[in-house]
């Protein structure tokens, strides 16, 4: 009797190294476990520096990585980083034989390597991470000019060269649909929520190693566009104004703002009341949610922000975390009556709210239960990776069409 053969697949993801990536090695692995033959390219970085590996039986192949800041630092950034995924996925064709290109954006330049192999029968897949237009203007403060305009072609660029697309979330999808172009049947919603059988708290929580009896947490990347600052000015506020010396934050991630960050709490005389980790591993991500108290989201508010789904606010729901946010249509989508909502951008009302939580331990047990219960009934892993298996199943009958159409011209 003939073995049956894998069906291969390929993912290419710029941002972050695999499995540092939990939504890309959550979604490599729920297709290796539907009998997908899964590579992985991606960036080497800080732990994970192997050129190839293979890992819970998925192939990871990294390539270097040149970190930019400005406008032309991400131009040569990105460019030398398509030519490696493009060399890493002619290299892993030639091994595999993939039939999707599954591309996770920022940035959306990678449509190109699956312009090249549509000829050789490959599917691109479009998973949309981020808004591409909205994060340039977030970054840059731009919305028009040559790069802005470069930015919505590209994009449109990905949504026209991909047979199926996956989004983060329904404005996502709405954007794919009205902007892109996409047939709705052709537009999956795949949420970037936590396993709950892995992501959840150690041990009840009995007190942090940070010296004081309540902690606050941040975890995310840290970026211009992620709200540092604003947290900054609540921490601030907090301590200085309010007078509150029982707390302590701490922030979880790296990101290329972080040396300014460090020199903004040694200006503001902060530093024995905020730490910042940098860049760790997700067994201390899971240790650090395991001692907070709440968990806070300071993305200001907008294109780009009121649009995303902040993978941070799942988990803080995850490890019953009562969260603080500012008023962002998909946050309160997402977190519902487990948040407290600040003014919009106003680092004062975010630090009022703060303090809410920090004076009531039972508001923060309720709004902490409240959150745990929405991950556990439907904003889990589970769901979504249902989702998921439904794209590549359509991206898969979408080439067996074409076959079809193609024989029948013959």
């Amino acid at each position: 009797m003939r073995k049956k053969v894998a069906i291969a697949v390929c993912i290419v993801v710029e941002n972050l190294p695999v499995p540092l990536d939990r939504r890309v090695w959550k979604e490599a692995c729920a297709l290796r476990d539907a009998g997908y033959r899964v590579s992985v390219i991606c960036p080497k970085g800080k732990g994970f520096t192997a050129g190839y590996e293979t890992l819970d039986g998925i192939e990871i192949y990294r390539h270097r990585v040149w970190e930019a800041s400005g406008v032309l630092g991400y131009l040569v950034e990105y460019s030398v980083a398509l030519t490696a995924e493009l060399l890493l996925a002619l290299k892993v064709f030639s091994r595999t034989r993939f039939r999707i290109l599954q591309a996770c954006n920022p940035p959306d330049t990678i449509f190109l390597i699956g312009l090249l192999l549509k000829p050789l029968g490959v599917r691109f897949i479009f998973d949309q991470h981020d808004l591409g237009p909205e994060l340039f203007e977030a970054k840059f403060g731009k919305h028009s000019g040559l790069l802005y305009r470069l930015a919505r072609l590209f994009e449109l660029c990905s949504f026209r060269v991909a047979s199926t697309c996956i989004a983060t979330n329904e404005s996502f999808r709405d954007i794919a649909i009205t902007r892109g172009g996409k047939r709705p049947e052709n537009v999956f919603i795949v949420r970037n929520c936590p396993d709950i059988a892995t992501f959840r708290r150690l041990q009840p929580r009995n007190g942090n190693t940070f010296g004081r009896s309540l902690l606050v947490v941040y975890v995310g990347f840290m970026g211009t566009q992620d709200g540092l600052d604003l947290l900054l000015e609540s921490i601030e506020h907090i301590v200085k104004c309010e007078n509150r010396q029982d707390t302590h934050f701490l922030l979880v991630g790296g990101g290329p703002i972080l040396p300014e960050l460090q020199e903004v709490i040694a200006k503001k005389h902060l530093d024995a009341f905020v730490t910042l980790t940098g860049q760790v591993s997700h067994a201390e991500v899971v240790t650090y949610l395991s001692q907070a108290d709440l968990g806070v989201a300071t993305d200001p508010k907008n294109a780009m922000n009121d649009n995303s789904t902040m993978i941070k606010i799942f988990e803080y729901m995850a490890f019953n975390l009562p969260v603080v946010l500012f008023d962002l249509k998909e946050g309160r989508r997402i977190a519902d009556s487990a948040a407290l909502y600040a003014i919009p951008n106003d680092p004062i009302d975010f630090a009022k709210q703060i303090g809410r939580l920090l004076d009531s331990g039972e508001l923060r047990q309720e709004l902490g239960q409240r959150g745990r219960r929405r991950i556990e009934e439907k904003l889990n892993w589970e769901t979504e990776k249902v989702s998921l298996l439904r794209a590549y199943e359509t991206a898969l009958q979408f080439t067996h069409i074409l076959r079809v159409q193609e024989n029948q011209i013959r």
